[in-house]
């Protein structure tokens, strides 16, 4: 099976750790996929999460790029209605001065956070995501050097842009403007074959891409026996309830049934938003994968793994690495 693979690393914090722990795991994460095969390391800008340890993204992009060598390194992603353009620009152009020639920058428009904290965060600027197209046009005008303001660093860098989304919003826009393009799989498999059709026909050849290029997130817990991984996911799953359940909590350590924890309808609910998971051994994983991948077309593939014990979660990208080589 031979395609593109990259990591989603959400930083975690876990119930026994603490966030200097967490980003020397993540260090520890990037050096091992960088010799696993791994094309790109992202990680993702969420706040208020007491078990993402990513809130301030680009820092932890330098820190990852310092400790590995070749694999690109980026964000999935910088939530743009968060921060003035010209921010990210210098903060990007800065990267990509330190790490050249292997920086990405991924853009989402959902806050990342719940109201309040997008508040805190937004002060004045109350956008609700509807000018993503216009802040996207300031942050490329600042790298192009169209804007009457200069980006320092930043202008004249050429940083790779892609467009995130879990609906069709930024589908279309990627499309519209020739821009690679991430779908949040992992958490929308519902819109997942939507999402990529309304790219795909929307797509206008750029400067930038001739022909689309489309990369999905997925959640993959690999272990050496689909038992084993099946209680790993539990980690994952405790998690997303969390949230549902509104109780933003470190990542737990994984149990041996979850049934004593959720109830009927939230097992529903999650198994909806984590129904594109693919939980297994390495043969069940491999099955699993080659069937997404045929059913998707995608041209590269983002694995997110939520798992409480580090050398679990080296093992599993390890072994789909091993997979997708």
């Amino acid at each position: 099976m031979s395609i593109l693979y990259s990591v989603l690393d959400l930083a975690p914090i876990t119930a026994d750790g603490t966030s200097a722990g967490s980003f020397r795991n993540s260090a520890d994460l990037a050096r091992h996929a960088e010799k696993w095969g791994y094309n790109r390391y992202w990680l993702a800008e969420h706040h208020n999460m007491p078990g993402i340890a990513s809130s301030a993204t680009s820092v932890v992009i330098g820190h990852i790029a310092s400790a590995t060598k070749t694999i690109r390194v980026g964000s999935g992603g910088i939530m743009l209605p968060n921060h003035a353009p010209l921010v990210i620009a210098e903060q990007f152009g800065t990267l990509e001065s330190l790490f050249p020639g292997r920086i990405d920058l991924g853009l989402g428009r959902a806050p990342g956070t719940d109201q309040m904290t997008m508040r805190a965060l937004r002060r004045q600027n109350m956008s609700d995501g509807h000018d993503f197209p216009e802040q996207l046009e300031e942050l490329r005008g600042y790298f192009e050097g169209r804007n009457h303001i200069h980006a320092v660093p930043g202008e004249g860098l050429n940083i790779p842009i892609w467009l995130l989304g879990s609906s069709g919003f930024s589908a279309r826009l990627a499309g519209d403007l020739g821009l690679p393009f991430s779908f949040a799989s992992h958490f929308s498999p519902d819109n997942t074959m939507p999402a990529l059709a309304l790219y795909r026909r929307h797509f206008t050849p750029s400067d930038v891409l001739e022909k689309p290029h489309a990369m999905l997130g997925v959640n993959v817990i690999a272990a050496d026996t689909d038992a084993e991984a099946e209680r790993l996911a539990t980690s994952m799953q405790q998690q997303f309830l969390n949230l549902i359940r509104n109780n933003a909590v470190p990542l737990q350590p994984p149990v041996d049934n979850m049934d004593s924890i959720w109830s009927e309808f939230e097992k529903a609910a999650l198994q909806q938003q984590l129904g594109a998971s693919i939980i297994g051994g390495p043969e069940t994983v491999k099955k699993k994968l080659s069937s997404f991948i045929e059913e998707t077309n995608a041209d590269e593939i983002m694995v997110n793994a939520q798992i409480f014990d580090h050398d679990a979660r080296l093992r599993s990208f390890e072994i789909v690495a091993d997979i997708l080589k």
